[in-house]
């Protein structure tokens, strides 16, 4: 089986300070466009799924109340989703469908069915503190990410891991302020979900601008979100990692991680909330459970443990891949990207957080 180190090195692009954030997305399109246009071509769910129900009568005032939530809420990263899709020559009907299509799923199949599914190991204590992620997706990822580096007018600067034709980040990220994240997706029921509501993507993409920790937390827990998210936030400067369990009607519950090693697979684990029960995600929580994640070695062991041969921790297909693994490790204010099964130990990247 692949372990992942074919996928190809990830590309770096370095962009801003623009003045607009409308050119920024338009460079990053631009950027990007191949493989934008490729990830299009081949997203079978974009294919067969969401476009076939764009077209239908039901969609119109779904699509209309999300755009213009959005569009009110966050205006900047509307403009930057504007200028990836012109950028990148892709309609953009299809970059929205693309931004929002956790937000639009649930109502074609009337149940969210995962389809990607990442895994985190959270641990604070006196000889380390880190947050291990494993990113997941379906196999229309596998080769459509990239890794987007930002100077803002401000200063700030964020570098955030990014699928093909979305907003930064869906995945991981972090900035000069020393706040870093990583994201699971949670599979709540359709009733729990508030159509037109907050997309998952442009919360994600106004946490790279967080100043702090309780900033980060603001902008999580009051942005009335459609489906709801699982974040793992870290500040460097105060070590400190917080799980944030969101869902719709800004419900949220907080989980300080301590010296008890913290495991988060695709599902909610202390905010209530009526959701699918996720097999994948069910065994890879009971897995981890069983092994030691006492020390660095050991937590990139468990990132890259396969034993359950149908719903391995760490995923090479046929549908779900693990695309990279991520060490963020607070005392060292790094950050590690694995290209390959991490337990094998070949760092692709090393970035400085702060």
């Amino acid at each position: 089986m692949d372990d992942g180190s074919s996928m190809g090195k990830l590309e770096i692009f370095d962009v801003g300070p623009c003045e607009e954030p409308y050119q920024m997305g338009f460079l990053i399109g631009q950027k990007f466009s191949s493989m934008i246009q490729s990830r299009v071509a081949r997203d079978l769910i974009l294919q067969q799924q969401l476009l076939p129900f764009a077209q239908t009568p039901q969609a119109e005032p779904l699509i209309e109340a999300i755009c213009t939530a959005n569009r009110q809420r966050y205006p900047a990263y509307w403009d930057e989703l504007l200028g990836t899709a012109d950028g990148s020559g892709v309609p953009v009907l299809h970059i929205i469908l693309l931004n929002f299509r956790k937000e639009i799923l649930p109502f074609i199949i009337k149940e969210t069915v995962p389809d990607d599914d990442c895994s985190d190991i959270l641990v604070v204590n006196d000889s380390m503190a880190i947050a291990g992620h494993n990113e997941d997706a379906t196999i229309a990822l596998v080769g459509h990410t990239y890794m987007v580096r930002a100077r803002l007018p401000n200063g700030l600067l964020f570098t955030a891991y990014t699928y093909a034709g979305e907003l930064p980040s869906c995945a991981f990220g972090f900035n000069s302020n020393g706040i870093a994240f990583t994201l699971n997706s949670v599979p709540p029921k359709v009733e729990e979900i508030i159509a037109g509501d907050i997309g998952r993507n442009l919360i994600s993409r106004d946490l790279l601008e967080s100043t702090h920790l309780e900033d980060a937390l603001n902008r999580i827990c009051s942005s009335n979100t459609s489906v709801g998210h699982s974040y793992n936030l870290v500040d460097v400067r105060s070590r400190r990692i917080l799980n944030v369990e969101a869902a719709s009607r800004n419900r949220f519950s907080i989980h300080e991680v301590g010296k008890t090693p913290f495991f988060h697979a695709n599902m909610y684990i202390h905010l209530k909330v009526k959701q699918v029960q996720d097999d994948n995600s069910i065994c890879r929580q009971r897995r981890a459970a069983q092994l030691s994640s006492q020390s660095k070695s050991s937590i990139l062991s468990i990132l890259g443990d396969s034993a359950d041969e149908k719903y391995p921790i760490y995923m090479t297909g046929p549908t779900l891949y693990t695309l990279c693994t991520v060490f963020i490790d607070v005392d060292e204010k790094t950050i590690s990207i694995f290209q390959g099964n991490p337990k094998n130990g070949n760092v692709s990247f090393v970035f400085p957080i702060c």
